[in-house]
């Protein structure tokens, strides 16, 4: 087996772990608010993301080089996480990927203020056609829109910031930085969030919890060694695997079925987002990359970053040579 093709079967199996995460989400949203179930989700995951980070050898302090920047994208992180975790709750799982996957076209749209990129007419083009396809999902006037919509569209937006400032400041804070401030701070606001919304969890739910943390922790260690493997230009369309995942899990676990509309919706939002990390593989179209380099699962600061992981892992192998 080729390293691409490796790669590309270890990334569709990080994303059906991802997928299977998210199915744990909805199943307990039944019971609980998305508040607590990112508490607990943060709670479980915090023993096996500290293993990790002791192991970083890099010198220097907790504080951030650009404090302001590490601000927002904490937040936007935070939005994101209980954005998601409700539309997941609220919203068929097939539905809330169509619109979670507009997000690499808000990143391009935030490249340009944020790090200057030049984006020429044919992403543009893209871009455009992806949000209509997003306008084809949501279809408005024709069915009711929900809560659950603007949550998913919430989610895609601080996704997309969160990313687009990774991609502005990873190269100068440290990946500890990077992986503790977002969780510190979703474990602090989440649990005074918890506390007003409480629900006490059996025994079972709680373990559905540390399931979660397994599974998301497993995906983002797996994707490592996808993009370890393979080049990004073919990990990073792998992605959207997810909706593929969402849709048969929907039917087998919540008799959720997508509709023509919201499957037409979604394969047009897809094929824009692979077109636009295709044409950022070519090294004369992008300068920053803004999409391609690590993608792999919206910003929910309940598991590390796939970047600051590849950073850290990259850390240690330099320290060892």
């Amino acid at each position: 087996m080729g390293p691409n093709a490796k790669g590309a079967l270890l990334a569709l199996l990080s994303f059906g772990l991802y997928a299977t995460h998210d199915v744990i989400v909805k199943a307990l949203g039944v019971y609980y608010s998305p508040f607590q179930i990112v508490f607990f989700s943060v709670l479980f995951s915090f023993p096996l993301v500290v293993v990790m980070l002791i192991r970083d050898s890099e010198p220097g302090h907790l504080r951030p080089v650009h404090p302001w920047w590490t601000g927002l994208r904490t937040a936007a992180a935070m939005i994101t996480a209980a954005s998601a975790f409700y539309a997941f709750t609220t919203l068929p799982l097939a539905e809330v990927y169509a619109i979670i996957f507009a997000a690499p076209l808000l990143i391009t749209i935030l490249s340009i203020p944020i790090l200057g990129e030049r984006v020429r007419l044919r992403r543009w083009m893209a871009v455009i056609v992806g949000l209509c396809g997003v306008i084809v999902v949501l279809r408005p006037g024709a069915t009711q829109f929900e809560l659950g919509h603007l949550a998913a569209l919430f989610a895609a937006c601080g996704s997309a910031l969160a990313s687009i400032i990774v991609r502005k400041i990873g190269n100068e804070e440290r990946p500890v930085v990077l992986v503790l401030y977002p969780m510190l701070t979703n474990f602090i606001v989440m649990g005074a969030l918890t506390a007003v919304v409480y629900v006490p969890m059996p025994i079972e739910h709680l373990a559905l919890n540390a399931g979660m943390a397994v599974l998301g922790f497993a995906a983002s260690m797996i994707i490592i060694y996808a993009y370890k493997a393979a080049e990004a230009v073919i990990v990073a369309p792998m992605q959207y695997s997810q909706i593929l995942w969402a849709t048969v899990f929907g039917a087998m676990f919540f008799d959720e079925w997508p509709d023509t509309v919201t499957l037409i919706g979604a394969s047009i939002i897809i094929a824009s987002g692979v077109y636009i990390v295709l044409r950022e593989g070519n090294a004369d179209t992008s300068e920053n990359t803004p999409v391609l380099k690590s993608r792999s699962r919206f910003e929910t600061a309940t598991m590390p970053r796939v970047s600051s992981l590849l950073r850290l892992r990259t850390s240690r192998g330099v320290d060892r040579h």
